[in-house]
């Protein structure tokens, strides 16, 4: 026998078997990394079992092992509650089963068995991807006819490559149609289709799908193309009923302003002092020839009552005026009863041309007399 022969044999009796396979699976899903033995039949109680996961060449953390008659599978913080044996690992299927996939499961698996010095192992490599996320949907331009409008989505995670497909659905059976004619895709951007030149055919429902290895997800825009003519009318309507309402504001505010004014005046009215009152007109009496000479006596008697009246009236004045407690009322009365005491004012050079004399008597007589 040759060296190399002793040689692979001693490998053999060392590493029993090797198998090496792949798997991929989706987010969420679960999967079982299959790893079979048989070195359960050899001594039991020094049989080991060990699942390892190579992040990188240098780096690699235990998942799940069974040592000394126990099994430890919360090494692995991210994996804690996830991973098991699938089976009876000592009859010979040490399967690993991982639950609710997550991507950070992705990477090499080896499984180590050992018994009595020997050994056998297996290599498995899981590749988790990820279906698209919900894709959010977007307008951008304005949707009037003529004018240019932009469709775009976009998917915040998945595993790519991610792929995007737009389409016009039936509102009515939502069955997939083809895009209108002055649809557009943007070759470099496959999530965004330009309409050019929006008419009213252009009206409808546009789905966005994105789609990769793992699946499909997909979001709808509603597109409504309106007329140019119809823009102006509602405008002008929005218009039209801000300024009526803002006549109507007016016209209740100046209104309600009016009655504020007229209700003032009214309650003013009585506190208004009257000057406008016209004095009593005083009568005169032409004089005889035979009174001449008693005329003097009577002139000075007369003067000096007109000087004591005057006199009277001027404290009474200054006596009503010094009155504090009067209310407006009164006091515009009391000048209206002065006012009407006092005589007309004539004047003394016409009177002298006239050849009148005048002569003052007092004020309750309210009249001129000669004698």
């Amino acid at each position: 026998m040759s060296a190399f022969s002793i040689l692979f044999l001693a490998s053999c009796s060392v590493w029993l078997c090797e198998a090496q396979t792949e798997f991929k699976r989706v987010a969420e899903e679960n999967v079982t990394l299959p790893c079979h033995h048989r070195l359960g039949l050899l001594e039991q109680g020094s049989l080991d079992i060990e699942w390892l996961l190579h992040i990188s060449e240098t780096v690699q953390k235990a998942v799940i092992t069974y040592s000394g008659g126990r099994v430890y599978d919360d090494l692995n913080e991210e994996q804690k509650g996830r991973v098991s044996f699938t089976s009876n690992f000592l009859a010979g299927d040490a399967s690993l089963q991982i639950i609710s996939l997550q991507s950070s499961d992705a990477g090499k698996y080896i499984c180590k068995v050992k018994n009595a010095g020997q050994y056998e192992w297996a290599r498995i490599t899981l590749k988790v991807v990820e279906k698209p996320s919900k894709p959010k949907c977007w307008l951008e331009g304005e949707m009037l006819e003529g004018k240019e409008l932009s469709l775009q989505c976009r998917s915040a995670s998945g595993t790519a490559p991610i792929s995007y497909r737009w389409q016009r659905i039936s509102e009515e059976d939502e069955r997939a149609e083809h895009l209108p004619p002055n649809a557009r895709v943007n070759i470099s951007n496959p999530g965004q289709v330009l309409l050019k030149n929006v008419t009213q055919m252009s009206t409808g429902l546009y789905q966005c799908v994105a789609t990769n290895e793992a699946g499909q997800e997909s979001c709808v825009l509603q597109v409504t193309v309106q007329h140019a003519q119809n823009i102006g009318m509602i405008a002008g309507a929005v218009c039209g009923v801000v300024v009526g309402l803002s006549l109507l504001f007016l016209v209740v505010r100046l209104t309600i302003r009016r009655k504020e004014k007229k209700r003032y005046e009214e309650e003013e009215a009585p506190n208004e002092i009257r000057e406008d009152a016209e004095a009593p007109k005083a009568h005169l009496v032409k004089p005889s020839s035979s009174s001449s000479g008693s005329r003097s006596s009577r002139s000075g008697s007369s003067s000096t009552r007109s000087t004591a009246n005057s006199a009277s009236r001027s404290q009474r004045t200054l006596s009503t005026e010094a009155t504090p407690h009067l209310t407006p009322p009164q006091y515009s009365q009391r000048q209206l009863d002065r006012k009407e005491t006092e005589p007309k004012k004539v004047d003394y050079n016409n009177l002298v041309k006239m050849g009148v004399t005048p002569v003052m008597v007092p004020a309750q007589s309210r009249a001129f007399q000669t004698v």
